[in-house]
């Protein structure tokens, strides 16, 4: 078993890659429990299966997301829920979100 050296109080671990989350065949193992690790997820799975300035009908985003993982509807929700992706009122359409703090700023919910 190896230790590790202490970590002073208050330093947060660093961000470790999505890449380990999928199988070798670009699968998705499983949908991390741990929050940040779940929003490091999700920002990939936005950023590499939605275009930023397109909106999407909910069957694309299912397709889409069905590619990565079989319970495609908790990763739209936590998409949603997290910011990842914004929802119409009427939940006909899903447009990728620009999250606050990333370089571009964000982007306005969809109407």
């Amino acid at each position: 078993m190896t230790s590790h050296p202490p970590r002073p109080s208050g330093e947060a671990r660093p961000p470790r890659p999505v890449a380990g989350l999928f199988s070798a065949d670009g699968r998705l193992k499983a949908i991390p429990r741990r929050p940040a690790r779940r929003e490091a997820l999700l920002a990939h799975l936005a950023e590499s299966l939605f275009a930023p300035d397109r909106d999407y009908r909910e069957p694309e985003v299912n397709q889409a997301l069905l590619t990565v993982h079989e319970d495609f509807s908790a990763l739209r929700r936590y998409l949603v829920i997290g910011g990842f992706l914004a929802r119409t009122k009427d939940g006909s359409a899903y447009r990728r979100q620009q999250r606050a703090g990333s370089p571009e700023g964000a982007i306005p919910a969809v109407a």
